[in-house]
């Protein structure tokens, strides 16, 4: 790649190293686990947000393009640099600078792994809830970026519910702090909740101040296999009718399930063409009698087989294998489309029963799981795309979906972020007012339009 003419001006001002352009460099942050991808022009590795105001000053004079990246684990091209320029990388702003266990407060720069800030809070008996399936790999940066979730979100909330305070700068280079480390604060504007889920169009995030809970001291886990998927969604119904909010209550498809049985080994999951999996937690008396009395909702709901595991674990055994799904679906050999849609609750039972008109109509095998007590399904269309004809069934497979989840009250993501992937539907989900609002907002912070541009606003 011809080497820009801004280049060696910019690198000159920060030490060696801090700006590359090396060949594997911007290979390495051309896209994310989606499937496209663009060459940036160079790469920044800031260490401090000092370097990356001082960045963000000179690209905006010169109007380059800037894509910040989290971790890269993004499942919708939501840091591919669509129009080249630099990408920002925070993998070596990556340091944990408090827990505070008598605020119940961390603070964390961007590129601290998801994974490694739960584990250490665990460490001071506090608990960030937010649990998105690669929290081993995924950063905090890119979860805000993101407003990712998980299943505890059911309980507990997703991102922005735990994000007190930011630092961010913005596109022409200003630092700016955005809320603070108390618990309530109305002070202003809710700029926290504007930059929590932009995707890194309105300003570039250096520092996280989260919220962080006492670790609950008991917790157990009811796996429930069923005859069919509208079964089980009907189980969550039940759930919830009864009084109870579980922790986490997560739902599997006839063909997810069998794709398990094959890459893990039919052992290790019971007969069923559904699968719930319900958490709760709390104190050890309250969590032994919801666990029963929840096995007994499901029984007399139709469960075929219902294990109970009480302990520390048993309860991650059972979601070792949730935790599997998603590789389970990767090992068949198909592409997986992984759409994160959200639909109410009440349109559980309508979903299934509509992806599964959806796969006879098309001739495409749909996997559906994920989060169902909040209705957050990730619907996987698993396809062979070498096979011609197949990726004009599937985007005609996907135009109804969204059209139908649009229709309902849904949303066509619910926890990845549009990013390129869901930028055709964009217009469909969102009005033209609410659209004139997005780049009302995205002028009014970023005039020349240099953040992470290609995108949806």
């Amino acid at each position: 790649m011809t080497q820009p003419v801004w280049f060696r001006p910019l690198a000159a001002l920060f030490p060696r190293g801090v700006v590359v352009n090396d060949a594997a460099a911007l290979s390495a942050h051309a896209g994310d686990a989606w499937f496209a991808s663009t060459l940036p022009e160079a790469v920044a590795f800031p260490r401090h947000a000092a370097d990356v105001a001082k960045l963000l000053r000179y690209a905006n004079r010169k109007g380059i393009p800037v894509t910040a990246r989290g971790a890269g684990r993004g499942y919708v091209g939501g840091c591919v640099p669509k129009r080249g320029g630099i990408v920002v990388s925070f993998a070596r702003m990556n340091r944990i600078l408090e827990i505070n266990p008598v605020d119940g407060v961390g603070v964390v720069q961007p590129g601290v792994i998801t994974g490694d800030f739960q584990a250490k809070t665990l460490q001071h008996g506090l608990l960030y809830p937010p649990d998105p399936a690669s929290l081993k790999e995924c950063s905090l940066g890119g979860n805000v970026a993101t407003n990712a979730g998980g299943p505890r979100c059911l309980k507990y909330g997703v991102t922005r519910h735990y994000v007190l305070g930011l630092q961010v700068v913005l596109a022409d280079g200003t630092l700016v702090r955005v809320g603070g480390r108390t618990q309530k604060n109305k002070s202003g504007f809710d700029f926290v909740g504007l930059f929590v889920g932009a995707e890194g169009l309105l300003g570039l995030v250096t520092e996280i101040t989260l919220r962080l809970i006492p670790v609950p001291p008991a917790r157990a886990v009811l796996a429930a296999s069923f005859r069919n998927a509208p079964a089980a969604a009907a189980g969550v119904q039940h759930v919830f009718e009864r009084g109870f909010l579980p922790s986490a209550l997560e739902m599997a498809d006839r063909f997810t399930l069998e794709a398990a049985r094959r890459h893990l080994g039919s052992q290790h999951l019971p007969p069923g063409a559904a699968h719930l999996l319900v958490e709760i937690d709390g104190q050890p008396n309250s969590v032994h009698s919801e666990i029963h009395a929840l096995a007994d909702i499901l029984r007399s709901g139709g469960a075929l087989d219902i294990t109970l595991a009480t302990t520390e674990p048993e309860c991650e055994r059972l979601w070792g294998l949730r935790r599997e799904f998603s590789a389970s679906l990767k090992a068949t050999g198909l592409t997986k489309l992984n759409e994160d849609i959200c639909v109410p609750r009440s349109r559980l039972v309508d979903l299934f029963d509509f992806t599964a008109r959806l796969q006879k109509k098309y001739g495409v095998e749909i996997a559906s799981f994920g989060h169902a007590g909040d209705g957050n399904i990730h619907v996987n269309l698993m396809a062979d795309l070498a096979v011609p004809g197949v990726k004009k069934k599937t985007d005609r497979a996907l135009d109804e979906l969204f059209r139908q989840i649009i229709a309902w009250g849904g949303a066509i993501t619910g926890e990845h972020g549009i990013g390129l992937a869901k930028l055709p539907w964009w217009p469909k989900a969102a009005s033209p007012e609410l659209r004139r609002l997005h780049r009302l907002v995205k002028k009014a912070l970023d005039p020349k339009g240099i953040l992470n541009p290609g995108k949806f606003v």
